[in-house]
């Protein structure tokens, strides 16, 4: 029970830290580095030596000022960006869910990483696909979707098998992450679609106000 409280802690906590820029679900590299309780330069530290892991914003990438702005009241970049004025003296990174996922990875050699990096591109798409599509209409068909996605699954663990420096807390926070990130993504696409509002485009063959 008390398992259960804390990973339902750790969620609401991930979920208030999520923010939606250029169209992705993010996190920022501070808030991720407070919840590993590792400074923030080191994270990124740690980022820049293994850009390849990293490649592409689907991944990650850097915050612009304007970004920044719009983000600002709900985190804590108003009171760690601003030195004396008003100038922003730090941008920070945006992690996507599949940067978050990559921030576990530690494997050597160039083809692990390459592999890694598809796999995980893979697996998340393959979660999403899942949740958008119709259910299954037989027995054989949960059975097979269920086989399919522990074989996906089986894939992922025995790639990050290797990480031996990954301690159980950080992992259990990186599957939270990964599960508030992808119930984010899952409401968003659940939410109707409003009316448009402003300019209403006539019909074809009514043009009377257009002469």
């Amino acid at each position: 029970m008390e398992n259960n409280i804390q990973k339902e802690d750790l969620l609401a906590l991930v979920k208030s830290k999520i923010y939606t820029i250029r169209g992705q679900k993010v996190m920022l590299d501070f808030d991720l580095a407070q919840m590993y309780e590792v400074e923030t330069k080191r994270l990124n530290e740690a980022v820049r030596r293994n850009l390849k892991r990293f490649e592409g914003d689907d991944f990650m990438f850097r915050l612009t000022k304007d970004e920044i702005a719009q983000v600002g009241s709900r985190s804590q970049i108003a009171t760690l960006n601003r030195g004396r004025g008003s100038n922003i003296k730090y941008l920070p990174y945006a992690f996507t869910e599949l940067g978050v996922a990559m921030l576990s990875s530690v494997l050597k050699s160039e083809t692990a990483i390459n592999v890694n990096r598809d796999i995980m591109r893979a697996f998340v798409h393959f979660r999403h696909l899942a949740a958008t599509l119709p259910l299954p209409n037989t027995n054989a068909d949960v059975v097979q979707l269920r086989k399919d996605f522990e074989e996906l699954k089986l894939d992922i663990e025995d790639i990050l098998h290797d990480q031996n420096d990954i301690n159980e807390s950080t992992r259990f926070q990186l599957d939270a992450i990964s599960t508030a990130l992808a119930e984010l993504q899952a409401e968003h696409r659940q939410q109707p679609k409003r009316k448009p509002i402003g300019f209403i485009q006539p019909r074809e063959g009514n043009n009377d106000d257009m002469k």
